[in-house]
């Protein structure tokens, strides 16, 4: 036990000193409060160009939004929420669902992926709401957890556009953005999740998660980031990593940014405002 108690100790200091002390890009220190600012000042950026962020998936109550997070697992929000208007028609409630034939809900969900594993969670979710929590979504994070296909990203997803709740939804495009911007050198969600997570109030954690991932579906992409288009290229420390040509760059925006369609069917009235236009429904056009 000593000997444990002296590792641990060890590894607490260990991050200690590498969250005091960052390297950016050109190789200078930065301190704790440095990047602080830093990460503070990315975020207000990327809140005055994305002002409608907001989750992208259709929903109109908890249980939607919890079953189509569910579903978004290897898919886009976009076919997700082509989908979910048939499965919320026929099975609008909890009950409705944890009852139904899975076959049925196997060729409703088809579309998305995975289809036969995502049929057992929702159904299996929806028992449980039924079973252990008298047909509604919980509001608390260890409840949330306990249903099947419901981790913490998916909880806070929940818990912030549903209930209001603050929380910091750590998908591929928030750990890919993070990281790049050296906000931490964490690579497991919940490790990046407290990371970012202690440099912002924590009343900002849900918007701040949706303007990061904004961003990552617009601009900051996995193969090619668009960096001769970015609102924040002159303080991203990973400028450069993609096509710098602006006129190059702008072809390379996507949605609202390059005039396609957004993912969800029926959208805020404050993204339409802003130029954005809706998806089609499943088989249109």
């Amino acid at each position: 036990m000593p000997a444990k108690k002296a590792a641990d100790a060890g590894k607490t200091a260990a991050v200690k000193k590498t969250a005091a002390v960052k390297k950016t890009a050109a190789g200078k220190s930065e301190s704790r409060t440095a990047l602080v600012r830093r990460a503070r000042r990315i975020n207000r950026e990327l809140a005055e160009v994305y002002p409608y962020a907001h989750p992208e998936l259709d929903f109109e109550n908890p249980f939607q939004l919890v079953v189509a997070t569910v579903l978004s697992a290897q898919t886009t929000d976009l076919r997700v929420n082509q989908t979910t208007p048939g499965l919320f028609a026929k099975y609008p409630t909890p009950e409705n669902l944890a009852s139904a034939n899975p076959e049925e809900v196997e060729e409703i969900l088809r579309p998305t992926g995975f289809f036969r594993a995502k049929t057992k969670s929702v159904m299996g979710l929806s028992k449980a709401l039924v079973e252990e929590f008298g047909g509604e979504v919980p509001g608390r994070l260890e409840d949330l957890v306990k249903l099947p296909g419901v981790g913490r990203k998916t909880a806070f997803v929940v818990l912030g556009n549903a209930f209001g709740r603050p929380g910091i939804t750590v998908d591929t495009h928030f750990q890919r953005l993070v990281r790049r911007w050296q906000w931490t050198e964490e690579t497991e969600p919940d490790k990046i999740e407290a990371a970012v997570g202690a440099l912002f109030p924590k009343s900002e954690w849900t918007m701040l998660s949706h303007h990061v991932i904004f961003h990552g579906r617009r601009i900051c992409h996995a193969r090619k980031p668009a960096c001769g288009a970015c609102p924040i290229a002159p303080i991203c420390p990973a400028y450069g990593e993609g096509e710098t040509d602006p006129e190059k760059a702008k072809k390379l925006l996507k949605y609202e940014k390059g005039g396609f369609p957004g993912q969800r069917l029926n959208p805020p009235q404050s993204y339409l405002d802003a130029g954005g236009r809706p998806a089609q429904p499943l088989g249109a056009g």
